[in-house]
């Protein structure tokens, strides 16, 4: 399940790209597998996720052998890389910027690693959406490892810029993926054993692994009123 697409960062072969925060590997596998041959670098800070992300790559097809592709991970904190500086093409950070407790000090070593030029992509729950989870359910922002601010995309579109970085471009993304959440934060003491909600997750997983056109034009045609993340597609300037 994708959130943030490669192809809008326009990569070139040979490219050095960073997804930080890659949990199980859903960006860093389609980096790997994508039609440019890149040197792609994995980063999370739960190791068991990480190792699902490298077990991922065992499970799918080899990749064309030519030109070369490198893949590398560690585990490592947002706000201490373990990367000289300028050491990357692009970096990618989906989905990790609500759990971190030092957002500007993450942005910074972001900054740090990512080349001069370079391409820089974040996604993040999008506000109204993540909004209405915190007001049903406490416990969904209160759980261990989960979300602890809310962003105005547009509040962290100026973060960004005033790094020096020009914006580019914005998509929203997951709008089926709204009502879930809502859904689960209504019933949140008993969603395992919820019907309601073990159905909506039978559809979810149907919808993933058998992309029916149905739902995908569905989720293509809400995601700008429901979708449940936020992306964001920025340039570092040149010196």
């Amino acid at each position: 399940m994708m959130t943030i697409d490669p192809d809008r960062l326009e990569l070139a072969d040979g490219q050095r790209v960073l997804d930080l925060g890659c949990g199980r590997g859903r960006h860093l596998h389609a980096l790997y597998w994508h039609e440019r041959a890149l040197d792609v670098t994995g980063l999370d800070l739960d190791f068991a996720d990480l190792g699902a992300a490298i077990d991922g790559f065992f499970e799918l097809p080899s990749p064309p052998e030519t030109p070369p592709r490198t893949a590398v991970f560690t585990v490592g904190d947002a706000g201490r890389l373990p990367f000289a500086d300028n050491s990357f093409d692009a970096v990618i950070c989906s989905e990790v910027l609500e759990h971190l407790p030092d957002v500007p000090l993450a942005l910074s070593e972001i900054d740090r690693v990512l080349k001069p030029g370079g391409k820089f992509a974040l996604s993040v729950p999008r506000y109204w959406p993540e909004k209405i989870c915190w007001m049903l359910s406490e416990e969904y922002h209160n759980t261990p490892g989960g979300h602890v601010r809310i962003f105005k995309d547009g509040a962290l579109r100026k973060q960004v810029e005033a790094l020096g970085y020009t914006f580019r471009q914005r998509h929203w993304a997951h709008a089926l993926h709204s009502p879930f959440w809502w859904l689960q934060c209504a019933l949140w003491e008993r969603r395992e054993q919820s019907g309601m909600v073990a159905a909506y997750r039978k559809m979810l997983e149907w919808d993933l692994l058998s992309a029916p056109r149905l739902t995908r034009w569905s989720e293509k045609a809400l995601n700008p009123l429901l979708g449940k993340s936020v992306a964001l597609y920025f340039d570092k300037a040149r010196p």
